[in-house]
């Protein structure tokens, strides 16, 4: 393995994606699985592997065994853009993910062994020396699958392909392992670093939720809501928090504030008490204030939502109506259909046959 300079250094805006309601068609489309995970790029010298966040931060004082993997499975110098995962036997973990964002080194090392981490590729942007980001993806996307041909687990190469059947065929099967859609690329297109010039398709589904609480809008407490605290009840008739919305205008969060505030309640005999409920500042959101105001739970909206991972939503939810018409007691989690699970090894079974 030679070691060399690349032809830029970190940190760089990564390419981004827009929302897409359909898989787009037509020539000159490239379709990928999208990956559940942190963005990561790989800057890597042929010694040294840096780990560059989506916001442009370091990564690798939080997963030191994928810098390490990195640094003895790739071939040579490279820039690689892709997606940090942890892969389970049930599929991608994302919660495991959020884990390692911790201030403790030692607690870090140990979910590193604990549960390590993988890495996907999918664009490559320097292939040693030489910067690929003007050229085609098609290009980029081949000189990747040369470069990487013989490297193995925990690395591994987005699978891809340009038959929309395919794609379609995985935006209903990969979810079961985790997946949360497809993303579209250009054949033609050149990386264009903070440019959302790529096409993400997610899986959107509608639930009727509870509205078990609210919080208010910044410095703006008791005129304007910030968002809408979301439930379900389980089989034993306990409310679970799934996620909330903050899908409203301006105007409406300030009406909202007016309409909600006679169900403004200190009970918590029906509602969030018994089972999952929203909490308080953790690591994870700092000094953001993360208080609460619990609302009697008669009221019920309609959400669309991408995917529900364990009992709460992955991603906040978006508002689509009131359903005066549904008594809270019909929103359960069984209206939420399962997905059927699948293997993530199958995902990557012909990189498994090539690596060998």
């Amino acid at each position: 393995m030679t070691k060399g300079p690349l032809p830029f250094d970190p940190p760089i805006e990564p390419m981004l994606a827009k929302l897409s309601t359909a898989i787009p068609e037509g020539d000159g489309w490239l379709y990928e699985p999208k990956w559940d995970g942190f963005r990561t790029l790989v800057f890597f010298d042929g010694a040294e592997a840096h780990l560059q966040s989506r916001d442009l931060k370091p990564l690798a004082r939080y997963f030191p065994e994928l810098q390490e993997s990195l640094q003895q499975a790739l071939p040579g110098p490279m820039i690689l853009d892709g997606e940090a995962v942890i892969m389970t036997d049930h599929g991608l973990d994302f919660d495991a993910l959020q884990m390692r964002i911790h201030p403790a080194e030692s607690r870090v090392r140990k979910l590193a062994v604990e549960t390590p981490s993988s890495f996907v590729a999918f664009d490559m942007l320097a292939d040693g020396g030489e910067d690929l980001r003007a050229l085609p993806f098609g290009e980029r996307r081949k000189r990747m699958e040369a470069r990487l041909a013989a490297v193995g687990p925990p690395v591994f190469l987005t699978p891809a392909t340009e038959d929309i059947a395919t794609a379609r065929e995985w935006f209903e099967q990969f979810e079961g392992a985790g997946l949360d859609g497809v993303i579209a690329k250009r054949t033609d297109g050149a990386y264009q670093p903070g440019v959302r010039a790529m096409a993400k398709i997610k899986h959107l589904r509608t639930a009727d939720c509870v509205v078990g609480g609210l919080r208010w809008y910044k410095d703006q407490a008791e005129r304007a809501i910030g968002s809408l605290l979301l439930g379900l009840y389980d089989e034993a008739g306990v409310l679970h928090l799934v996620g909330h919305t903050s899908s409203f205008k301006a105007d409406e969060k300030r009406r909202l504030a007016d309409e909600l505030r006679p169900y403004i309640t200190d009970d918590d005999e029906h509602g969030f008490g018994k089972g999952r409920m929203p909490g308080s500042p953790s690591r994870w959101t700092g000094s953001k204030d993360l208080n609460w105001v619990r609302l009697r739970p008669d009221l019920v909206c309609e959400v669309t939502f991408d995917h529900l991972q364990g009992n709460r939503f992955r991603h906040a939810a978006t508002f689509k109506r009131w359903r005066t018409d549904k008594p809270p007691e019909a929103c359960t989690f069984d209206q939420i259909e399962e997905t059927p699970s699948f293997e993530l090894v199958s995902i990557f079974a012909e990189q498994g046959k090539k690596a060998k």
